[in-house]
C-alpha cells in the first residue's frame, strides 16, 4: 500500500480534515471526517466511499490491515501534525475523510410489506452524544430511520459519529423542515407521537407496532408546544422513582425497545438477539 508523506499543516487534504471535524462535521466538499481505526474499519466493512486516509508515522500497520480500495489516497504524517487536526482530547493515530451515504424518504419509510415504519423525529436536539446514541439505538431496535428537524445537531458532528459506533454509516438519517416532515409522515400514514412527561399515554398502552414516528424534543425544553400540538398523540415513560424525566437518548432507547418488543409479540416470535452492550 503506497503512503504519501505529508510534512506541512498547509496540506490541502489536512486542511479539509480540520474543516470536516468542525462542529458541522462536513467539509466544503461535503466529506465527513472520522477518527480512529475502529470507525475506519467499520466504514470499510460497510462499503462507505473513503476519499482519504490519514495515519501517523509508526501506526501504518493499522491501515495496512484494512482492505482499502486502490483509489484511496493514504497520507502518512507526523503524529503532532495529525493531532493538531483532530478534536478528541486523546487523539488516535488514524483519521479519514469519507463520503456520507445518500438517504432518501424511500429509505426512511422502508418496505411497508415487511414492517410498519418506525421512525425517530428529532426536534432541536443539541447534544451530539445524544444524537449518536439515538442513531445507534435506532439501528439496534430495528427502526427505519431518524428524521432531523431544524435546529438539530449534525449527525456527522465528530462526537455524534463516535457515539453512534458506526451506526451512522448504516442507519438512514434525513434532514427536513417541519412542514415537509409532517406532510411526508401524514402521506405515508405514519402516526406522530410527541414524547412528554404529563398528559400522555404510557408507552406500554400505546400500539407501537403500527406505523409510528416518535417525536423527541430539545434536551432542556422538550418538544416545542406548537409542534406537539400538530402531533397525533402523546406518549410517556412511567417512572416510579423520584426522577421527573429521562435523558433524551435514554428515553428514545426505552421507547424503541418497547416498540421492538411489541412488534416481536405481534409477529408471534421473540426479539432476535443480535448482540449485547459495549
Amino acid at each position: 500500500m503506497p503512503f504519501r508523506i505529508v510534512q506541512s499543516k498547509q496540506n490541502a487534504r489536512l486542511k479539509e480534515l480540520r474543516r470536516a471535524l468542525a462542529s458541522s462535521g462536513r467539509s466544503d466538499s461535503g466529506l465527513a471526517g472520522i477518527e480512529g481505526p475502529n470507525l475506519l474499519a467499520e466504514a470499510v466493512r460497510v462499503g462507505i466511499h473513503i476519499a482519504c486516509v490519514f495515519v501517523a508515522h509508526g501506526a501504518e500497520r493499522l491501515v495496512e490491515a484494512l482492505e482499502l480500495a486502490k483509489r484511496v489516497e493514504v497520507l502518512a504524517l507526523p503524529r503532532e501534525l495529525l493531532d493538531a487536526a483532530l478534536t478528541t482530547e486523546t487523539p488516535q493515530p488514524v483519521a479519514a475523510l469519507v463520503e456520507p451515504p445518500h438517504w432518501t424518504w424511500a429509505h426512511l419509510f422502508g418496505d411497508r410489506k415487511q414492517a410498519a415504519p418506525l421512525i425517530v423525529v428529532l426536534a432541536g436536539l443539541q447534544d451530539p452524544g445524544n444524537l449518536g446514541t439515538i442513531v445507534r439505538s435506532a439501528e439496534a431496535f430495528g427502526a427505519h430511520g431518524v428524521l432531523c428537524l431544524e435546529g438539530t445537531v449534525s449527525e456527522w458532528n465528530p462526537k455524534a459519529v463516535r457515539a453512534s459506533a458506526g451506526s451512522v454509516f448504516r442507519m438512514p438519517v434525513l434532514r427536513a423542515n417541519q412542514n415537509d416532515a409532517l406532510a411526508r409522515l401524514r402521506e405515508a400514514g405514519v402516526q406522530l407521537l410527541a414524547t412528554t412527561v404529563e398528559g400522555a399515554q404510557p408507552a406500554d398502552l400505546v400500539d407501537l407496532a403500527e406505523p409510528v414516528a416518535l417525536l423527541i424534543g430539545n434536551e432542556g425544553n422538550g418538544v416545542p408546544v406548537d409542534l406537539a400540538a400538530k402531533a397525533d398523540g402523546a406518549i410517556t415513560i412511567p417512572c416510579p422513582g423520584p426522577v421527573e424525566s429521562l435523558n433524551a437518548a435514554v428515553a428514545t432507547s426505552v421507547l424503541l425497545y418497547e416498540a421492538a418488543r411489541q412488534r416481536a409479540a405481534k409477529s408471534g416470535g421473540p426479539m432476535q438477539r443480535r448482540g449485547g452492550t459495549r
